[in-house]
């Protein structure tokens, strides 16, 4: 499966729900999600009884969608939480969420996770002081991320600094706005994430 190359408003109007894949224009009246809020096509405005299957399709294809990750890359993703200790959904949504592309994102350091993924590709960030170039990375407690010097006069990467306090940064990571570097203070747990996900339907789906 190729990645997706579309209208990225059309899989927040798929969801029924804003996916933030667009940065700061999410947040605006700009948004199409706000204008159209309907499923996208010809059909989108009938109501269909939704499936316990299809429910739980939603929420994956949710998840999956937001954190910017193919559908192989997602169960393989899985099947490494359900064989960790704990919850095997909560272990899933850790492993999206120590994708270095999240954290640089999570930093303030890109719009959207879509954008921080390229970054990443383009070697615009070092590591503990190397550079890197694979958005998958999975960080760990006591990692630095930063920007590399010769890419701090980014306008991507300053226009990122003065919207990121439209979201926040979460406090597992500490960020220094002048450097531009984060550090990971702590690693993620639930609570951290406040978007509305209901992990346990990708289990249930999976799990079939």
């Amino acid at each position: 499966m190729a990645r997706y190359t579309g209208a990225k408003c059309k899989l927040c109007r798929r969801e029924g729900e804003k996916l933030f894949l667009k940065g700061d224009r999410c947040y605006t009246d700009k948004c199409a999600f706000e204008r159209r809020p309907t499923p996208p096509g010809e059909h989108g405005r009938m109501r269909r009884k939704p499936t316990d299957y299809s429910i739980q399709l939603r929420e994956k294809q949710k998840v999956r969608r937001m954190y910017g990750v193919l559908e192989g890359q997602f169960r393989s993703y899985f099947k490494t939480a359900e064989s960790k200790k704990g919850i095997a959904g909560t272990n899933l949504l850790m492993l999206l969420e120590k994708r270095i592309d999240n954290v640089a994102y999570r930093m303030g350091f890109s719009n959207s996770r879509s954008q921080a993924r390229q970054l990443v590709q383009h070697g615009h960030f070092m590591l503990n002081g190397h550079k890197v170039t694979v958005p998958s990375i999975q960080l760990k407690d006591g990692d630095v991320l930063e920007v590399r010097e010769g890419s701090k006069n980014s306008l991507v990467i300053k226009e990122a600094q003065e919207v990121v306090a439209r979201r926040g940064v979460p406090a597992w990571l500490e960020v220094d706005t002048t450097a531009l570097k984060g550090t990971i203070k702590a690693l993620p747990v639930r609570d951290d994430i406040t978007f509305p996900m209901n992990e346990q339907l990708i289990v249930e789906l999976y799990s079939k």
